[in-house]
């Protein structure tokens, strides 16, 4: 229930000229209920007009749209373009007139990016588009007098690509004393070359970033990555995700005895360093054999470990099974491997001492087949607090699907899962794990009747709590989409680079 202080503050941000003529008048602790009033009710011009005259010495984004007495209705997940634009111009603003308390820090940090905007103008600006932004803003301040007396620190979760890479640098490297000084905790990067990368982590304070991701078309391998942690160092890094293949050997290195692997050593030794390390995403990069080598060293526990498709044989994953990081985890996958095929008694091991923190488990496209779920629902058993399960791309019948999600109901934690097409709705034959073009070709009819049946397994054991749900090309993600039409463009000039020097090879065979 709202307050009768923020009805009143919505009252008046309904009025926008009036609103920014009383704001000399507004006692400073009502600041934070003005500007959430006006936000929620994008009144654009108001929150440029706040965030232009705040008059504390702190501005915290997420702080502010959350949940408080006044209005307990969570506005981070709003990541309105209108709204955020008139923020970093009010921000702008309120440096350029270098007037009353020092701002001493801005943190825009903490807006949650979703796929349905609930804000008026439905219209979002993506962690891409914050950044590049905010950059292009501290660029056209830098060409201003300075009139602040001290420069404000501006926090904010930069993501660089190739398009916003010049801007991006020239506000992480001002040619002189700037009003904005920008601080990123978390950093993604893709479509950038190793080289781009390397520069732009310099520039951004490695020492204090606490979530690096390099994802997609970042090309790097393990000599990139033995680089890019040495220089930076990164001792407050807490996650850390590296892109697809980030482990394979530098195309001019030398040939190794076979199970020595220095580069891959010296990798482990840089992690070791990170005290804080408790998420490591390294999917989709070959670590046969490798697991012992790059995780035994780490001084921490981690809580989220990715390794899928990784290609793990027997000895990796009884490492796993035996190793400290098993009664830590929170968050795993380990999609791509047929782990009830391959390794059952190690995989299981791994469930059991992982089931008193295990909260979200990932087995997609794993071979899980009718013959399994029976072990399955064993090895899931003692997960008392898993609370997302997700298994899509593999090959069970709707009767197998049933029985599964007849025990999944009896995890009392659990919230969600992401289950694949049943292999009825197919043309028999068909192979897995599918073809990207083969996952949507199947019978819609059946498929709804089907799932209509499972949700009634969730009605009838009164678990309308578990929300079940088959994402077929995954779940959305904020980033890709906003970012979709540049990465199309570097896979399309990658394809044609690819294209000339086979070209060019043949002729000198030739």
């Amino acid at each position: 229930m709202r307050s009768l202080r923020f009805i009143s503050a919505e009252a008046l941000v309904s009025h926008p000229l009036l609103a920014r003529e009383s704001l000399d008048s507004v006692a400073h602790n009502l600041y934070p209920l003005v500007f959430k009033a006006s936000y929620l009710l994008e009144q654009t011009e108001v929150t440029r007009a706040v965030l232009g005259n705040w008059p504390l010495e702190e501005f915290r984004l997420a702080a502010l749209l959350g949940p408080s007495t006044d209005h307990p209705e969570d506005l981070r997940d709003r990541a309105c373009r209108a709204c955020l634009e008139a923020c970093i111009r009010g921000l702008a603003d309120r440096v350029l007139q270098g007037r009353g308390r020092w701002l001493r820090v801005a943190d825009l940090t903490g807006i949650r990016d979703v796929q349905v905007q609930r804000c008026p103008c439905g219209r979002a600006l993506g962690r891409w588009g914050r950044t590049e932004l905010l950059a292009r803003t501290c660029c056209a301040l830098q060409a201003e007098p300075c009139v602040a007396r001290r420069p404000t620190e501006v926090l904010v979760d930069l993501f660089v690509t190739e398009g916003n890479f010049e801007v991006v640098v020239q506000a992480l490297r001002p040619p002189g004393p700037a009003p904005l000084q920008v601080r990123c905790p978390s950093f993604r990067a893709d479509s950038l070359s190793p080289g781009q990368l390397l520069h732009v982590l310099g520039l951004a304070r490695p020492d204090a970033l606490r979530k690096l991701e390099v994802v997609h078309n970042v090309r790097l391998n393990a000599g990139h990555v033995q680089q890019l942690l040495a220089q930076g160092g990164f001792p407050q890094l807490v996650s850390l995700t590296l892109p697809t293949r980030a482990f394979d050997m530098p195309p001019t290195s030398t040939l190794v005895p076979e199970g020595e692997d220095p580069l891959l050593s010296s990798i482990a030794r840089e992690l070791s360093q990170m005290t804080r390390l408790a998420e490591l995403s390294v999917a989709f990069s070959t670590l046969t054999g490798k697991i012992q080598t790059l995780l035994s060293p780490l001084r921490t526990p981690l809580r989220s470990l990715d390794l899928a498709n990784c290609a793990l044989n027997q000895a990796d994953m009884a490492f796993l099974a035996d190793c400290v990081h098993a009664t830590h985890l929170e968050v795993l996958d380990l999609s791509g491997h047929n782990v009830l095929h391959l390794y059952p008694s190690a995989f299981f091991r791994l469930l059991r001492r992982a089931s008193q923190t295990l909260r979200a488990l990932t087995l997609e496209e794993c071979g899980l087949a009718d013959s399994h779920v029976g072990m399955l629902i064993l090895g899931l058993s003692p997960c008392q607090q898993l609370r997302e399960f997700r298994f899509l791309g593999n090959p069970l019948s709707a009767r197998a699907l049933q029985r599964l999600f007849t025990a999944l109901c009896e995890l009392p934690e659990l919230r969600r899962i992401e289950f694949p097409v049943p292999k009825d709705c197919y043309p028999a034959g068909t192979a897995y794990p599918q073809e990207e073009l083969a996952v949507s070709k199947f019978d819609q009819q059946k498929y709804d009747a089907i799932a209509q049946e499972l949700h009634a397994v969730l009605l009838r054991a009164n678990r309308e709590d578990i929300q079940a749900s088959t994402p077929l090309f995954g779940s959305f993600d904020p980033d890709i989409q906003e970012t979709s039409d540049e990465l199309g463009t570097f896979l399309l000039q990658a394809f044609k680079t690819a294209l000339e020097n086979f070209s060019r090879a043949l002729k000198q065979m030739e």
